[in-house]
């Protein structure tokens, strides 16, 4: 069972999450998902001057990309919706 919560280090040795969905699919801005978290239905990714945030198509709320982490893989609570 060693590494089933290991997550990438960056240079200064502390873990480092993923931009990817819960399957470990790569996210990045435009992309349409399905957020898990807050209610937010689908939403879009969007960068913005806070950096990534989920933005939701229906309500307009928007959640910045450190506040979607999952803490059991490091990566991001969504699912990517194909386009």
């Amino acid at each position: 069972m060693a590494g089933l919560f290991s997550f990438r280090k960056d240079r200064s040795g502390r873990n480092k999450p993923r931009f990817a969905d819960l399957d470990g699919n790569p996210l990045k801005e435009g992309d349409v998902v399905m957020s898990l978290r807050y209610d937010m239905g689908e939403s879009r990714i969007i960068n913005t001057d806070k950096g990534m945030v989920y933005e939701s198509i229906k309500t307009g709320v928007q959640v910045t990309w450190d506040k979607m982490i999952d803490a059991a893989t490091g990566n991001q609570k969504v699912r990517k919706l194909e386009t």
